[in-house]
């Protein structure tokens, strides 16, 4: 699903990320990754027969996760379009995808160990799994009222930023937000930004946020284009959509996941897992819902709004029930068996398709121009040209060249059985 909305959402705008308030399909992709995370720390700590050995573990692979997270998001590599590699140390990204699963992780496969005093035994299901829990949901409900009590409650000041792209007419330039409130949501003036700007640094957040395809920013919104005239400043400042406040408030939906884990582990039956799958995943989805359309708290990727956990945690159960029924109950395995492959090896696909690794070296290729390469070949030839449109010729392109291309590569990796393991 990453791979499908970061190569195909610059043409289809409604599967990208939305450009503020909202949730479109790429909205639920960080989530996703974060409950699956938590399910699979359930499974991997089923029995804890050495806590310092599997702290060392944890800790292990969460520095591992950082670093990788460091090469791959904080501007070193320029894959897949531009052949060139290299970071100013005074502007590189500190945070990204994996660095916000790295510190989810951390943070809640540690409390997995350190609160593992149950062997994996059959409960009743309903409340005895919440209780043989309480110190997760404790945890859960602490993420919550830290994250409310921030975002509506400290007061963002006034702040200044200085353009740096060469392709702007106000490159150079520095710009000042007027703010002095407090519980702003909006996107200059919202604690998420305010605290990311002080401790991280404003030259060290994301340099392209969504917010540029805002109808405030570009008379092209949801696509990219040129800023309005009258376009505020703040459309061309830099925002960290996986930053320090939002990560905190990213690991509810980890804890989330550990449950819903938990139940596979104590409920035996089909039926009682599915009922508690699907009635958890429709509450949070209800509730993320009413708390969107009645205005109390709108769905943001960008401010990991608790709406927005409610919402995307909710589907994420309810998604993994349907892929429940459909492989361990139905049968149907073949059908999927090029997902699983995709999951032996996530990481590789992950850093080789979705950061755009390969095609990144494959555009090192070129012959004449570098745009004249196979990958563009390919593109143009076979899929946009052969179907006369670009929208229709990307979105397959997508499908059949990378999704089921690197499904396919995953799956003979498999039979070799070499894996990507962190």
């Amino acid at each position: 699903m990453m791979i499908l909305v970061d190569d195909a959402g610059g043409e289809w705008p409604m599967i990208g990320h939305a450009p503020w308030n909202g949730c479109n399909l790429a909205d639920f992709v960080m989530p996703f990754f974060l409950f699956i995370v938590g399910m699979a720390i359930a499974l991997a700590f089923k029995r804890v027969p050495n806590h310092l050995i599997s702290i060392k573990r944890v800790i292990t692979r969460t520095i591992k996760l950082m670093l990788w997270g460091l090469i791959l998001q904080g501007g070193y590599s320029h894959a897949p379009d531009k052949l060139t590699y290299g970071v100013d140390m005074k502007r590189i990204r500190w945070c990204g995808i994996l660095q916000r699963i790295a510190l989810s992780y951390l943070v809640v496969a540690l409390l997995e160990i350190s609160t593992k005093k149950a062997q994996a035994k059959d409960l009743l299901p309903g409340w005895p799994v919440f209780k043989l829990y309480r110190w997760h949901w404790l945890a859960g409900s602490c993420v919550v009222v830290v994250y409310l009590s921030v975002i509506y409650g400290v007061y963002v000041p006034d702040w200044h930023f200085t353009v740096y792209n060469i392709h702007s007419p106000d490159n150079g330039k520095t710009f000042t937000v007027t703010c002095g409130v407090r519980g702003s949501l909006d996107p200059p003036c919202n604690a998420v930004g305010y605290i990311d700007r002080v401790v991280l640094g404003i030259n060290h957040l994301y340099q392209h946020p969504a917010w540029k395809r805002s109808k405030v920013c570009t008379e092209k919104s949801p696509y990219e284009g040129p800023f309005r005239k009258d376009a505020p400043s703040w459309c061309q400042a830099p925002f960290e959509p996986e930053g320090i406040l939002s990560s905190i408030s990213a690991i509810l939906t980890t804890i989330i996941g550990v449950h819903c884990g938990h139940v596979l582990i104590h409920l035996k039956d089909h039926s009682n897992r599915l009922k508690h799958w699907g009635v958890m995943g429709f509450s949070l989805l209800s509730l993320g819902i009413i708390l969107h359309f009645s205005n109390a708290i709108q769905l943001n990727k960008q401010l990991y709004s608790f709406s927005y956990v409610c919402l995307t945690a909710g589907a994420a159960a309810l998604v993994f029930s349907t892929f429940y029924v459909l492989v361990d109950i139905l049968g149907w395995r073949y059908i999927f068996l090029p997902l699983e492959w995709i999951g032996m090896n996530a990481m590789l696909v992950y850093v080789m398709a979705a950061e755009g690794i390969f095609a990144g070296f494959i555009n090192g290729w070129y012959y004449e121009d570098p745009h004249n390469t196979l990958i563009y070949w390919i593109q143009k030839h076979i899929f946009i040209g052969v179907w006369h449109s670009r929208r229709l010729g990307m979105l397959l392109y997508v499908i059949f060249a990378e999704i089921l291309f690197w499904g396919l590569v995953a799956g003979a990796l498999h039979w070799l059985d070499v894996y990507w393991k962190l």
